[in-house]
């Protein structure tokens, strides 16, 4: 069941996203965080937010939309509260999401990580706006990617993975472009901004108008993605986008993903990720796949010569 990617081995390929994991202790009574692959972090900012306005967060039809506003605790507290507790699972591995509003605020918060114990690697979320940009998000500017994960990477004393965006024109040509940068892996897809209305009062559902769309709704597009990224870059990708069942991490491996990370799940079962590596240990034992890092990228299209 291991699998390796930028240097990191990780027990299965199971890992809970960033966002609905919290900062990993919060599912220490729920969760044996020791058996899961990995887990990522809420997104750590310099200083603390709070994040948007509720209504935030509404369920669709297969899914979720969400405006939380990257709401956290700051770094700072992380290191100095959270991690500490980290230390009880020596075999955790724990991905530190960063983001920021300007590429020094990225610059500062993984210096101060750097100097931390307990984590593996660090996820650039890209999806931010560049308030120097005029908002545009990072991930959706080549020329801003490119100089934030070079700027990064210069600096990291980690595996740096980049957090795309999917809501460009070609996530492929972005994949690309981070990994050209230096970027040691990819993790995709995000959140696919959507929107919804209350007929009867003829207002937005959430506050901020806007939301992220994630779950079971968004698997068909995260897969072409993931698929059409493949076949870009030669650097590992960690596929998410409506993962429930054993077979769905299974078909983002076959393809392209070395790994697979699990978010809204763990909305409707708080022990999904931890349900999800014995399904997936059963499912490749089940199917004489005697290690799980062969089915990545082993997708089959026989009517293609």
């Amino acid at each position: 069941m291991t699998v390796r990617f930028a240097g990191i081995e990780l027990a299965n390929p199971i890992i809970a996203a960033s966002g609905t994991f919290g900062y990993g202790i919060e599912f220490e009574e729920i969760v044996a965080l020791e058996k899961i692959g990995a887990f990522v972090t809420k997104g750590l900012s310099l200083t603390p937010m709070a994040g948007n306005e509720a209504p935030r967060i509404v369920q669709t039809a297969a899914g979720m939309l969400n405006a939380i506003g990257l709401q956290n605790i700051g770094v700072a507290e992380f290191i100095e509260k959270k991690l500490p507790e980290l230390k009880r699972y020596t075999k955790a591995k724990c991905i530190a999401n960063v983001f920021g509003y300007k590429v020094t605020d990225y610059l500062e918060v993984i210096e101060r990580l750097n100097g931390a114990e307990g984590i593996v690697a660090y996820e650039l979320n890209v999806s931010c706006p560049n308030v120097h940009e005029g908002g545009m998000t990072f991930g959706a500017d080549a020329g801003a990617l490119e100089y934030l994960v070079a700027r990064a990477k210069a600096i990291s004393k980690r595996p740096l993975i980049v957090k795309l965006s999917p809501n460009v024109t070609s996530v492929a040509q972005m994949a690309r472009i981070a990994a050209l940068a230096g970027a040691d892996a990819i993790s995709l897809v995000n959140t696919f901004l959507g929107m919804a209305i209350d007929a009867e009062t003829r207002q937005p559902m959430i506050r901020n108008i806007t939301g992220g769309l994630s779950g079971p709704a968004i698997k068909p597009i995260a897969l072409r993605m993931i698929y059409e990224t493949a076949k870009a870059v030669k650097i590992p990708i960690l596929g998410m986008g409506g993962i429930v069942t054993a077979e769905d991490a299974v078909e983002f491996m076959l393809a392209g993903a070395t790994a697979v990370q699990v978010g809204t799940a763990s909305y409707a079962d708080p022990r999904a990720v931890e349900r999800l590596v014995k399904g997936l240990e059963s499912w490749c034992r089940g199917h004489n796949v005697e290690k799980v890092s062969g089915m990545t990228g082993a997708l089959e299209i026989p009517w293609k010569s």
